[in-house]
């Protein structure tokens, strides 16, 4: 890979780190962004993103273990596992060019989503919306490496604090992204370019975490939160005509 790309890769990995830090997800919408046009295939791009986004999880969950709820996570969690490895199957049959345009019209949709609709639904923890969304978010995780939107809402609706909010998304995305891992690994998109980009984008997704970590209680999540939907939409406007 050329050190322009490396350093491309760094810096992106460095935000979607401190984005996923401060917010509690999006370190998939954000990264994937650039990805697609860094790696040499798209699958290639959703399976480094998967273990990069392994990284953020596995350093809040293994401090926030013990908030977990296993009776509200296993049954989205294994939705979400089941819809994914046929999403997978999906990109692993399909062109880089008509996975790009998807990616670019579900960043336009997601942008306008969490921008107008998402603060007005209040999800209800029961097995229906847990079946509906962990569908849906093994839809976009499986194609586009983003599978936060519809867990994060239904994890907000379903907690009653902070921690625990945080302690069930983020070992949700820790055990998905690294099934997924395997998933894309059967299908060929594990490969040696993955594991390069890996190695130099890590030290970005730790310093981003570390940062994140410090300026979490200083920074308008609200204000942050608008700042990444808006690049979102741009982005997927700009994939749309690449």
């Amino acid at each position: 890979m050329l050190m322009s790309t490396l350093l491309l890769l760094s810096l992106f990995c460095f935000g979607a780190a401190f984005v996923q830090r401060v917010s509690g997800f999006g370190f998939g919408i954000f990264i994937m962004t650039m990805l697609p046009y860094l790696m040499p295939s798209y699958g290639e791009a959703t399976t480094l993103s998967g273990l990069l986004a392994a990284v953020t999880s596995t350093i809040i969950v293994a401090k926030m273990w013990e908030y977990i709820d296993w009776r509200l996570l296993l049954p989205i969690l294994i939705t979400f596992l089941f819809v994914s490895f046929f999403a997978v199957q999906f990109v692993a049959r399909s062109a880089d060019h008509t996975l790009k345009t998807i990616l670019g019209i579900t960043l336009i949709i997601a942008s306008i989503y969490f921008f107008f609709i998402s603060e007005k639904i209040h999800l209800k923890p029961n097995l229906p919306t847990q079946i509906s969304m962990g569908t849906l978010s093994g839809i976009m995780g499986g194609l586009f490496g983003m599978q936060g939107p519809p867990a994060v809402l239904y994890f907000l609706g379903s907690t009653k604090t902070k921690n625990e909010y945080i302690a069930l998304a983020q070992s949700y995305f820790l055990i998905g992204n690294l099934c997924m891992t395997v998933f894309r690994a059967r299908n060929g998109f594990l490969t040696a370019e993955v594991g390069t980009a890996w190695c130099y984008g890590i030290v970005a997704v730790l310093l981003g975490t570390w940062v994140g970590s410090k300026v979490f209680d200083r920074i308008s999540t609200p204000t942050l939160r608008k700042i990444v939907y808006a690049y979102m939409g741009i982005s997927g406007i700009i994939a749309l005509i690449h």
